[in-house]
Protein backbone atom coordinates (compact mmCIF):
# COMPACT_ATOMS: atom_id res chain seq x y z
CA UNK A 1 0.00 0.00 0.00
CA UNK A 2 1.53 3.31 -0.96
CA UNK A 3 0.87 6.66 1.17
CA UNK A 4 1.46 10.08 0.05
CA UNK A 5 4.46 11.85 1.49
CA UNK A 6 2.38 13.63 4.37
CA UNK A 7 0.21 10.60 5.28
CA UNK A 8 3.58 8.69 5.30
CA UNK A 9 4.94 11.52 7.71
CA UNK A 10 1.57 11.93 9.65
CA UNK A 11 2.09 7.87 10.92
CA UNK A 12 6.15 8.23 11.88
CA UNK A 13 7.12 7.81 15.05
CA UNK A 14 8.84 10.04 17.74
CA UNK A 15 12.16 9.91 17.02
CA UNK A 16 14.70 7.08 18.53
CA UNK A 17 17.64 8.81 20.29
CA UNK A 18 19.16 5.69 21.35
CA UNK A 19 22.62 4.87 19.84
CA UNK A 20 22.24 1.58 20.11
CA UNK A 21 19.96 1.62 17.59
CA UNK A 22 22.38 2.69 15.46
CA UNK A 23 24.92 0.80 16.33
CA UNK A 24 23.75 -1.96 18.46
CA UNK A 25 27.49 -2.80 19.43
CA UNK A 26 27.00 -0.16 22.14
CA UNK A 27 24.81 -2.01 24.22
CA UNK A 28 27.13 -4.58 24.00
CA UNK A 29 30.05 -2.39 25.19
CA UNK A 30 28.06 -1.15 28.15
CA UNK A 31 27.47 -4.58 29.71
CA UNK A 32 30.79 -5.55 29.56
CA UNK A 33 32.28 -2.06 30.86
CA UNK A 34 29.54 -2.71 33.85
CA UNK A 35 30.66 -6.04 34.49
CA UNK A 36 34.30 -4.82 34.25
CA UNK A 37 35.07 -7.63 31.69
CA UNK A 38 38.55 -6.04 30.48
CA UNK A 39 39.34 -8.92 28.84
CA UNK A 40 36.62 -8.83 25.92
CA UNK A 41 36.85 -4.50 26.15
CA UNK A 42 40.33 -5.34 24.93
CA UNK A 43 39.64 -7.97 22.40
CA UNK A 44 36.89 -5.75 21.04
CA UNK A 45 38.93 -2.80 20.48
CA UNK A 46 42.22 -4.27 19.70
CA UNK A 47 40.33 -6.24 16.68
CA UNK A 48 38.75 -3.68 15.18
CA UNK A 49 39.62 -2.55 11.62
CA UNK A 50 42.58 -0.65 10.84
CA UNK A 51 40.96 3.61 10.11
CA UNK A 52 38.61 2.73 12.53
CA UNK A 53 37.40 5.76 14.97
CA UNK A 54 38.49 4.06 18.15
CA UNK A 55 36.78 7.15 19.52
CA UNK A 56 33.29 5.56 19.34
CA UNK A 57 34.12 2.26 21.82
CA UNK A 58 35.97 5.02 24.31
CA UNK A 59 33.05 7.15 24.49
CA UNK A 60 30.35 4.10 25.18
CA UNK A 61 33.16 3.05 27.93
CA UNK A 62 33.49 6.15 29.48
CA UNK A 63 29.98 7.03 29.97
CA UNK A 64 29.34 4.37 32.66
CA UNK A 65 29.68 5.49 36.05
CA UNK A 66 32.69 4.11 38.17
CA UNK A 67 34.58 3.51 35.12
CA UNK A 68 37.34 5.48 36.72
CA UNK A 69 37.85 3.30 39.47
CA UNK A 70 38.11 0.24 37.02
CA UNK A 71 40.83 1.98 35.19
CA UNK A 72 42.90 3.44 38.10
CA UNK A 73 43.25 -0.84 39.27
CA UNK A 74 44.31 -1.82 35.65
CA UNK A 75 46.46 1.22 35.52
CA UNK A 76 48.05 -0.19 38.66
CA UNK A 77 49.20 -3.67 37.60
CA UNK A 78 49.43 -2.17 34.28
CA UNK A 79 50.50 1.29 34.48
CA UNK A 80 51.75 1.17 30.20
CA UNK A 81 47.64 0.12 28.64
CA UNK A 82 47.41 2.86 26.38
CA UNK A 83 43.57 1.91 26.07
CA UNK A 84 43.33 2.08 29.57
CA UNK A 85 45.13 5.61 30.46
CA UNK A 86 42.30 6.93 27.29
CA UNK A 87 39.87 5.33 28.93
CA UNK A 88 40.18 7.14 32.44
CA UNK A 89 41.15 10.14 30.55
CA UNK A 90 37.84 10.39 28.33
CA UNK A 91 36.17 9.60 32.14
CA UNK A 92 37.49 12.24 33.68
CA UNK A 93 36.69 14.38 30.88
CA UNK A 94 33.06 13.26 30.68
CA UNK A 95 32.87 13.84 34.61
CA UNK A 96 34.34 17.35 34.45
CA UNK A 97 31.86 18.69 32.10
CA UNK A 98 28.87 17.01 33.92
CA UNK A 99 30.34 19.37 36.66
CA UNK A 100 30.26 22.24 34.12
CA UNK A 101 26.95 21.75 32.53
CA UNK A 102 26.44 22.66 28.81
CA UNK A 103 25.19 26.10 30.46
CA UNK A 104 27.11 29.53 28.93
CA UNK A 105 29.81 30.25 30.24
CA UNK A 106 28.01 33.34 31.88
CA UNK A 107 25.89 31.05 33.34
CA UNK A 108 28.84 28.37 35.10
CA UNK A 109 29.86 29.02 38.83
CA UNK A 110 33.32 29.23 39.69
CA UNK A 111 32.89 26.50 41.46
CA UNK A 112 31.85 24.14 38.51
CA UNK A 113 34.95 25.78 36.79
CA UNK A 114 37.14 24.43 39.19
CA UNK A 115 35.59 21.48 39.03
CA UNK A 116 35.91 20.74 35.25
CA UNK A 117 39.46 22.11 35.51
CA UNK A 118 40.42 19.75 38.23
CA UNK A 119 39.31 16.59 36.00
CA UNK A 120 40.56 17.80 32.81
CA UNK A 121 43.79 18.48 34.99
CA UNK A 122 43.68 14.44 35.90
CA UNK A 123 42.64 13.54 32.31
CA UNK A 124 45.89 15.26 30.52
CA UNK A 125 48.31 13.34 32.79
CA UNK A 126 46.52 10.13 31.51
CA UNK A 127 46.14 11.05 28.02
CA UNK A 128 48.96 12.41 27.64
CA UNK A 129 51.00 9.65 28.64
CA UNK A 130 48.93 7.87 26.38
CA UNK A 131 49.90 9.22 23.18
CA UNK A 132 53.78 9.34 24.35
CA UNK A 133 53.23 5.45 24.34
CA UNK A 134 51.41 5.29 21.35
CA UNK A 135 51.40 8.37 19.18
CA UNK A 136 48.95 6.59 16.78
CA UNK A 137 45.85 6.08 18.92
CA UNK A 138 43.72 7.81 17.82
CA UNK A 139 40.92 8.12 20.89
CA UNK A 140 43.82 9.54 22.97
CA UNK A 141 44.52 12.33 20.53
CA UNK A 142 41.14 13.11 19.98
CA UNK A 143 40.29 13.65 24.17
CA UNK A 144 43.15 15.86 24.23
CA UNK A 145 41.13 18.09 21.91
CA UNK A 146 38.43 18.23 24.31
CA UNK A 147 40.64 18.73 27.02
CA UNK A 148 43.12 21.91 25.01
CA UNK A 149 39.65 23.24 24.84
CA UNK A 150 38.22 23.37 28.29
CA UNK A 151 41.34 24.15 29.74
CA UNK A 152 42.12 27.12 27.10
CA UNK A 153 45.17 25.97 26.00
CA UNK A 154 44.61 27.97 22.59
CA UNK A 155 43.93 27.47 19.26
CA UNK A 156 47.33 26.67 18.39
CA UNK A 157 48.09 24.13 20.48
CA UNK A 158 44.50 22.76 19.81
CA UNK A 159 45.53 22.75 15.90
CA UNK A 160 48.84 20.90 17.16
CA UNK A 161 46.57 18.44 18.65
CA UNK A 162 44.65 17.82 15.76
CA UNK A 163 47.30 17.90 13.24
CA UNK A 164 48.72 14.85 15.53
CA UNK A 165 45.40 12.93 15.15
CA UNK A 166 45.23 14.02 11.37
CA UNK A 167 48.59 12.42 10.45
CA UNK A 168 47.49 8.78 11.66
CA UNK A 169 43.85 8.71 10.92
CA UNK A 170 43.35 11.80 7.86
CA UNK A 171 39.37 12.17 8.16
CA UNK A 172 38.63 11.66 11.99
CA UNK A 173 35.19 12.92 12.43
CA UNK A 174 35.42 12.94 16.10
CA UNK A 175 38.49 14.88 16.36
CA UNK A 176 37.51 17.37 13.14
CA UNK A 177 34.28 18.31 15.28
CA UNK A 178 35.69 18.46 18.30
CA UNK A 179 38.35 21.31 16.33
CA UNK A 180 35.82 22.73 14.47
CA UNK A 181 34.28 23.51 17.95
CA UNK A 182 37.02 25.19 19.34
CA UNK A 183 38.00 27.14 16.36
CA UNK A 184 34.15 29.12 16.69
CA UNK A 185 34.10 32.32 18.21
CA UNK A 186 32.68 31.46 21.59
CA UNK A 187 36.18 29.65 22.26
CA UNK A 188 37.85 32.47 21.30
CA UNK A 189 37.87 31.12 17.52
CA UNK A 190 36.82 33.28 14.42
CA UNK A 191 34.19 32.22 12.09
CA UNK A 192 36.16 32.85 8.99
CA UNK A 193 38.63 29.97 10.99
CA UNK A 194 36.00 27.88 11.51
CA UNK A 195 34.34 27.77 7.84
CA UNK A 196 37.70 27.31 6.50
CA UNK A 197 38.63 24.47 9.03
CA UNK A 198 34.89 22.71 7.85
CA UNK A 199 35.92 23.70 3.73
CA UNK A 200 39.39 22.41 4.24
CA UNK A 201 38.02 18.74 5.93
CA UNK A 202 35.27 18.93 2.73
CA UNK A 203 37.64 19.10 0.26
CA UNK A 204 40.17 16.72 1.04
CA UNK A 205 38.25 13.59 2.11
CA UNK A 206 37.40 11.41 -0.41
CA UNK A 207 33.80 11.27 -1.69
CA UNK A 208 31.28 9.70 0.68
CA UNK A 209 33.31 10.91 3.99
CA UNK A 210 31.01 11.67 6.91
CA UNK A 211 34.32 14.89 7.06
CA UNK A 212 31.77 16.94 4.74
CA UNK A 213 29.15 17.26 7.87
CA UNK A 214 31.81 20.01 9.26
CA UNK A 215 30.06 22.32 6.42
CA UNK A 216 26.55 21.82 7.48
CA UNK A 217 27.83 22.03 11.58
CA UNK A 218 29.95 25.48 10.92
CA UNK A 219 26.97 26.84 9.56
CA UNK A 220 24.70 25.55 12.40
CA UNK A 221 26.75 26.83 14.69
CA UNK A 222 27.12 30.17 12.97
CA UNK A 223 23.38 30.16 12.26
CA UNK A 224 22.75 30.41 16.03
CA UNK A 225 24.77 32.97 17.15
CA UNK A 226 22.73 35.41 15.20
CA UNK A 227 19.98 37.54 15.92
CA UNK A 228 16.29 36.70 14.47
CA UNK A 229 16.90 39.30 11.69
CA UNK A 230 20.33 37.99 10.85
CA UNK A 231 19.16 34.53 11.13
CA UNK A 232 16.72 34.78 8.10
CA UNK A 233 19.06 36.88 6.37
CA UNK A 234 21.78 33.87 6.58
CA UNK A 235 19.41 31.97 5.33
CA UNK A 236 18.52 33.36 2.21
CA UNK A 237 22.18 33.49 1.43
CA UNK A 238 23.00 31.50 -2.27
CA UNK A 239 26.50 30.72 -1.40
CA UNK A 240 25.39 29.15 2.14
CA UNK A 241 22.91 27.12 0.39
CA UNK A 242 25.30 26.47 -2.62
CA UNK A 243 27.74 25.23 0.11
CA UNK A 244 25.11 23.03 1.59
CA UNK A 245 24.17 21.31 -1.44
CA UNK A 246 27.92 20.19 -2.03
CA UNK A 247 28.73 18.97 1.07
CA UNK A 248 25.70 16.54 0.95
CA UNK A 249 26.20 15.66 -2.45
CA UNK A 250 29.80 14.80 -1.43
CA UNK A 251 29.23 12.94 2.15
CA UNK A 252 26.08 11.48 3.41
CA UNK A 253 23.76 12.01 -0.13
CA UNK A 254 26.62 10.92 -2.19
CA UNK A 255 25.92 7.23 -3.49
CA UNK A 256 29.41 6.29 -2.19
CA UNK A 257 28.27 7.43 1.39
CA UNK A 258 28.30 4.49 3.87
CA UNK A 259 27.37 4.91 7.49
CA UNK A 260 29.71 5.00 10.30
CA UNK A 261 30.03 6.15 13.84
CA UNK A 262 28.76 9.51 14.03
CA UNK A 263 26.70 9.64 10.81
CA UNK A 264 23.13 10.15 12.36
CA UNK A 265 24.59 13.50 14.08
CA UNK A 266 25.66 14.40 10.56
CA UNK A 267 22.87 13.65 8.39
CA UNK A 268 20.87 15.57 11.34
CA UNK A 269 22.20 18.58 10.37
CA UNK A 270 22.33 18.30 7.10
CA UNK A 271 18.40 17.73 7.46
CA UNK A 272 18.30 20.70 9.84
CA UNK A 273 20.02 23.12 7.82
CA UNK A 274 17.86 22.14 4.34
CA UNK A 275 14.73 22.58 6.85
CA UNK A 276 16.14 25.71 7.46
CA UNK A 277 16.59 26.86 4.35
CA UNK A 278 12.96 25.63 2.93
CA UNK A 279 15.13 22.96 0.63
CA UNK A 280 12.42 20.55 1.49
CA UNK A 281 13.43 17.97 -1.52
CA UNK A 282 17.27 17.42 0.38
CA UNK A 283 16.02 17.42 3.98
CA UNK A 284 13.42 14.95 3.20
CA UNK A 285 16.30 12.26 1.25
CA UNK A 286 18.34 13.02 4.84
CA UNK A 287 15.24 12.14 6.61
CA UNK A 288 14.27 9.39 4.52
CA UNK A 289 18.45 8.01 4.72
CA UNK A 290 17.72 8.08 9.08
CA UNK A 291 14.53 6.57 9.07
CA UNK A 292 13.44 8.10 12.97
CA UNK A 293 17.50 8.24 14.15
CA UNK A 294 18.28 11.26 15.76
CA UNK A 295 21.01 12.42 17.97
CA UNK A 296 20.42 15.42 20.11
CA UNK A 297 22.59 17.67 18.44
CA UNK A 298 21.42 19.32 16.20
CA UNK A 299 17.65 19.21 17.30
CA UNK A 300 18.09 20.65 20.88
CA UNK A 301 19.69 23.33 19.19
CA UNK A 302 16.22 24.66 16.96
CA UNK A 303 12.86 26.18 17.90
CA UNK A 304 13.08 26.64 21.60
CA UNK A 305 11.26 22.93 22.17
CA UNK A 306 13.08 19.79 23.06
CA UNK A 307 14.78 17.86 20.90
CA UNK A 308 12.04 15.37 19.31
CA UNK A 309 9.93 18.33 18.86
CA UNK A 310 12.06 19.82 17.02
CA UNK A 311 12.92 16.92 15.10
CA UNK A 312 9.12 15.89 14.14
CA UNK A 313 8.48 19.49 13.00
CA UNK A 314 10.96 19.88 10.51
CA UNK A 315 10.65 16.24 9.75
CA UNK A 316 6.85 16.08 8.91
CA UNK A 317 7.44 19.63 7.55
CA UNK A 318 9.86 17.88 4.97
CA UNK A 319 8.00 14.63 4.12
CA UNK A 320 5.27 16.26 3.19
CA UNK A 321 6.46 18.89 0.68
CA UNK A 322 9.78 16.94 -0.10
Amino acid sequence: MQHTPGSFASRLARPDFDIVSAHPEAAWLRQVAAARDWASVRGYVDGLPPGTNRSFAVGILAEVRGTEEWMRQILAATPDDVLALTVLGAREVKIGWEIRTAASAKHVSRKQFEGLHAHLRLAEQALIRATALDPTFDAAWAERLTTAKGLQLGQAEARRRYDRLAAVHPHHITGQGRLLQQLCPKWSGSWEAAHAFARECLTHAPEGSLSGGMVAEVHMEHWVSLNARERQEYLRRPDVHAELVEAAERSTLSPYFRPDYQWVTVQGYFAAMFSLIGDHQRAAACFRSLNNLAAEYPWVELDGVNAADSYIRHRNAALSKG
